[in-house]
């Protein structure tokens, strides 16, 4: 198979996908019909409810929902062969996690722009809001840490017997001040538009430029050389101001300007492509094929989440993107457009894949993905000398979206641990008096996010992250089933959810049977430290969470089908 010939069609199924399937799931549940006001107008806060223009607003989302995962998952998933993986991207993209994204988009904004907990919460039950909360927070909290960690692995700098080993920490340095001078971007972006009035046209521009220009010093002059642990704690900071920081001021524009990046990198990726469009190499890179130990079912469908389905989107639809929807008409193209876009660079992933296999690149995701595609462009004529240059950038986008994620999780963190002590229909500024006020302050509630976080990330987040696969594919599932609930008991068709969900909740009951039964196995056999016995207690809590939901939303379906 040509690569070329894999990207085109591939393309075109996503894009018939989103025309047709899109407009089809619009008129069934009345997007943009009586013109309602969107939370972002009806609560406008200055802070959280703030309404952005659909291109910001479509940067916000797309680069919290991309991050690397599009790019990790067909990586990981590769084992079993570029079919089946490019069979779960088109598939699963359309009818799961199109579906998915913009179904939590839509309730949310006709919930007040609160999270999926609260959609369950006046759908189903109390009990099932704060079983679900419980669950995103804590698994929130294992991302935070996570990808703490990451980007603090990517600025750290390397010391040999105390000594700073410059040359091996130049490229981490290099990062590390293009992701701080970008901050500092972002920021006057941000004043600038919202608070001087300036064009987006022109600022726009302006801050490609800057972009490029921080791109163009940080990669000549890093002076700031300190170690994993310092950075850990200085993300710490930075993430603690963000997720409380008015979003106009630092999360709309930061995360529109990086978004250029994303796209940067998309045309890269299709350049690359067009340009050399070598075949994939059924040696290096089968059709088909099987993993010793690991069974496709259901590991590829675990694997490969953000480039198919990944629950995290449901949080960041219904936790920051609902507050600053303009126009309920920009819901389409922002949730469902944006995941099938992630569709696209998944696919680009494996192309990638095909080629850095025949080039020698394949130590890691990030040598893959960069070094394939670098390596195709300098196949194109008159391209040769920019492979160095293409790989470092492409390296440094890929490390830029970590923190993008990083920093979007936090905030969500904080709207989950706010909204466990509501009662429906409240919000946090419902709460004037009493120990319940101090639980829904979000400098309180960001404070103890980032304080377990951090205090993971730095312990050994990895003994659990194992899990993680698993238990964001529940939130999917969960999300479905929520959103599902709603569209019942408003007498809107829902049908096109339950199969997504049922199969979702079977693949993460299956994977988490799978890895109770193989820690149980490692603590039997003595010597095994914390790690094993967390994922048993939260796989156990996990698989009885999802049965409990699954019976709460099927009774209520059904109780709204036997009243009709």
């Amino acid at each position: 198979m040509n690569t070329l010939l894999l990207l085109v069609i591939c393309v075109a199924v996503l894009a018939c996908g989103y025309i047709f399937y899109g407009r089809w799931l619009c008129k069934q549940w009345g997007v943009g019909e009586g013109n309602n006001p969107t939370p972002a107008h009806e609560l406008e806060d200055g802070v959280d409810y703030v309404p952005a223009k659909a291109p910001v607003l479509m940067g916000h989302h797309f680069s919290s929902i991309a991050g690397a995962g599009p790019i990790t998952g067909p990586i990981g998933a590769a084992i079993f062969g570029w079919v089946p993986v490019t069979l779960w991207i088109l598939i699963g993209g359309i009818f799961f996690g199109g579906v998915h994204d913009f179904g939590a988009l839509y309730a949310s904004i006709r919930h007040k722009g609160q999270s999926i907990g609260e959609i369950i919460n006046a759908n189903m039950s109390k009990r099932a809001k704060k079983l679900f909360v419980t669950f995103s927070y804590l698994t929130l909290i294992l991302v935070v840490a996570a990808f703490a960690s990451i980007v603090a692995g990517t600025f750290k700098a390397t010391f040999k017997d105390g000594v700073l080993d410059v040359a091996a920490s130049s490229a981490n340095a290099s990062v590390a001040m293009v992701s701080l001078m970008f901050i500092v971007v972002a920021i006057i972006f941000g004043f600038a538009v919202y608070r001087r009035g300036a064009s987006m046209l022109v600022s726009t521009i302006l801050g490609v430029a800057a972009i490029v220009a921080c791109m163009a010093i940080g990669m000549n002059w890093h002076p700031i050389y300190l170690s994993g642990t310092t950075w850990m704690i200085i993300i710490g900071i930075y993430i603690t101001i963000a997720s409380v920081t008015p979003v106009w001021i630092l999360l709309q524009p930061r995360d529109y300007l990086s978004s250029f990046l994303l796209y940067a990198m998309l045309f890269v990726a299709f350049v690359g492509v067009v340009g050399a469009h070598p075949n994939i190499d059924a040696a290096s890179f089968p059709a088909f094929a099987s993993a010793p130990g690991k069974p496709i079912f259901p590991i590829l469908f675990t694997t490969v989440a953000c480039g198919a389905i990944s629950g995290f989107h449901s949080l960041v639809s219904s936790g920051t993107t609902s507050k600053q929807l303009d126009k309920e008409k920009d819901a389409k193209p922002i949730a469902y457009g944006g995941m099938l876009l992630e569709c696209v660079l998944a696919v680009l992933t494996l192309c990638a894949i095909a080629y850095a296999r025949q080039t020698g690149h394949t130590k890691g995701a990030t040598d893959i993905f960069a070094g394939g595609i670098s390596a195709m462009c300098a196949k194109i004529p008159g391209c040769a000398g920019l492979e160095n240059i293409l790989y470092t950038l492409l390296v440094l986008t890929y490390s830029a979206f970590c923190l993008t994620s990083l920093d979007t999780a936090t905030r969500l963190a904080r709207f989950m641990f706010q909204e466990f002590w509501l009662e429906p229909g409240q919000t946090a500024k419902d709460i004037n008096s009493g120990w319940k006020k101090v639980m829904v302050n979000p400098v309180f509630a960001t404070v103890l996010t980032v304080v377990l976080g951090i205090a993971l990330g730095l312990t050994g987040w990895q003994k659990i992250w194992g899990l993680f696969g698993a238990s964001n594919q529940l939130l999917a599932g969960i999300g479905l089933l929520a959103v599902a609930t709603w569209l019942g008991n408003i007498g809107k068709n829902n049908k096109m959810f339950l199969a997504p969900m049922a199969f979702m909740v079977v693949v993460t009951i299956s994977s988490l049977t799978i890895t109770l039964i193989g820690q149980v196995k490692i603590i039997a056999a003595g010597g095994a430290d914390w790690g094993p016995y967390a994922q048993v207690i939260l796989a156990a809590f996990m698989i009885i969470l999802s049965v409990i939901l699954v019976i709460e939303g099927v009774t209520t379906l059904a109780k709204k089908k036997a009243n009709a």
